[in-house]
């Protein structure tokens, strides 16, 4: 396992386990225990998942000291506030049954982010979170936000994939010396990823998946990784990257997969946004 130093200093584990679409308390359970025994240490959670709980049991009983491990977890929109994310904080660490949180983040920049980061950061220098930071920011909201707090994230958790790889948004996270972490590495199973003959090809040159060709590209671009499976042998599978390197004529093969946008979401859509906002 290799690791991201954050710009305080902190280290993050650069592949992580997502628990996005596990809302089944005992399977995410599970899942968390089997992908804590694998070898992972960073486990991403969100309020919205509604799986908080789950994760915390699995913590309870994994056996691994806390500090090995490094969970975060995300304020929902409906608590996007100053006093909301206080509030939202302190249910969060509840749910997981933690003393401190190693990265928390705003899961999406709606209502007000700003008084929410702002109350983030009261709880950041209190030493109650390690790291704060945020999700889905464009560059343009990423640029704002950096421009009006006093901490700036340690983190922006966006999509990319070879199929949404996002440049621009990478060198503006490193002029402001953040890590971007890429959920959907696998951009949800569309356009054939794990069937991809560019990623496949590749693979078959180092006896690994298309899946962990899309990892390791990802890694070697500086991006944090989040692959969820409640599969035990995929979790192995996607932890398994550490061990080979994709040469510069292979990254560079993999650029043009570069469809420029998102077939996920689309953060620009009024109604998402609404829906979003009604999502308690």
């Amino acid at each position: 396992m290799e690791f991201a130093s954050l710009n305080n200093g902190v280290k993050m584990p650069m592949e992580g386990f997502g628990v996005f679409q596990v809302p089944d308390p005992k399977q995410c359970e599970q899942a968390v225990l089997d992908a804590i025994d694998t070898g992972y240490r960073l486990i991403d959670t969100a309020a919205s998942y509604r799986n908080e709980e789950a994760v915390g049991a699995a913590i309870r009983q994994c056996g691994v000291p806390r500090e090995e491990l490094f969970i975060a977890t995300k304020l929902w929109v409906s608590d996007a506030s100053y006093e909301g994310a206080k509030r939202g904080f302190e249910d969060s660490l509840r749910k997981l049954g933690l003393d401190y949180i190693d990265l928390y983040l705003i899961h999406q920049p709606m209502g007000d982010y700003i008084g929410a980061y702002r109350a983030m950061e009261e709880l950041y220098h209190a030493g109650r979170v390690r790291a704060i930071g945020v999700c889905n920011c464009y560059p343009h909201v990423l640029a704002d936000i950096c421009e009006t707090v006093d901490v700036i994230p340690a983190v922006n958790q966006v999509e990319l994939h070879p199929f949404f790889q996002q440049p621009d948004a990478l060198n503006l996270m490193r002029e402001y010396g953040m890590i971007p972490e890429a959920w959907a590495p696998f951009a949800e199973g569309r356009r054939g990823i794990f069937q991809n003959p560019v990623l496949t090809q590749i693979g078959e040159r180092h006896g690994k998946s298309a899946a962990q060709v899309a990892l390791r590209w990802n890694v070697q671009r500086g991006v944090v990784v989040i692959p969820k499976s409640v599969h035990r042998n995929r979790m192995e599978q996607n932890f398994d990257i550490w061990d080979f390197e994709l040469s510069e004529e292979e990254m560079a093969a993999i650029a043009p997969l570069d469809i420029g946008h998102s077939e996920i979401v689309n953060h620009f859509d009024p109604n998402f946004v609404r829906a979003l906002h009604g999502r308690k």
